[in-house]
């Protein structure tokens, strides 16, 4: 496949494009930093928080997919998740691509929003730990997920063949290649994932079709 990647040199999109690029795909990442990136590597200069239009529509030529990694790392980037997203999705417009795969986080299904303000209390795939903690932690990281939730309903919405990859908390451990998939919910008492087969799992959900309008819980 011919990728756009979007936020490349980010823990989890670098493990991205190193398994695209050693599984055979094309990719144009998309970075703020090109100076990280592998050499060889195609790239656009773009800065999400304030995303060039021009830059982002020329980059998206002959594209199959585009998949983004796009999250906040900090306060200076509070919002980067919903404000890049929403100029990706307007660029895939422009340009006639129509699959997007975008990540975002296991407590995001219960984060309401003014668009989706009737969540459930709890994640079906969750059990009493789970149930207990994640108040907790989404107290904790309340503008990080505000920002996820917002980035989701602007991808549920653009009319694209989207999908949404949720994992849960997220190690640097080695790749198992083997995770749990649930559709529209997490794995059942699903605690992490390793960023490695986080990304292998995105990769997967690309190159098939029948995830498409699907949102993928994925864990141990």
């Amino acid at each position: 496949m011919k990728l756009v990647l979007a936020a490349a040199t980010g823990a989890t999109g670098r493990l991205v494009l190193d398994r695209a690029r050693s599984s055979g795909h094309e990719v144009t990442a998309l970075v703020r930093s090109p100076g990280k990136l592998p050499d060889a590597v195609p790239y656009a200069r773009i800065d999400f928080n304030s995303p060039d239009a021009g830059a982002l529509a020329g980059a998206m030529g002959g594209a199959d997919a585009v998949v983004s990694a796009l999250g906040a790392t900090g306060k200076a980037d509070a919002g980067v998740a919903a404000t890049g997203t929403l100029a990706l999705i307007a660029a895939m417009r422009e340009a006639g691509v129509r699959r997007l795969v975008v990540l975002s986080a296991a407590p995001i299904g219960t984060v309401a929003t003014a668009v989706r303000p009737d969540k459930p209390r709890h994640d079906p795939g969750d059990g009493l730990v789970l149930r207990l903690l994640t108040p907790v932690v989404k107290r904790a990281l309340a503008e990080h997920y505000a920002d996820l939730a917002a980035m989701e309903d602007a991808v549920l919405d653009s009319g694209l063949e989207w999908t949404v990859v949720r994992p849960p908390r997220l190690t640097d451990g080695p790749a198992k290649g083997a995770w749990r998939t649930a559709v529209g919910a997490n794995p059942r008492n699903g605690w992490t994932i390793s960023r490695a087969d986080l990304a292998a799992a995105m990769l997967a959900a690309a190159a098939d079709p029948a995830s498409a309008g699907k949102i993928l819980g994925v864990a141990y």
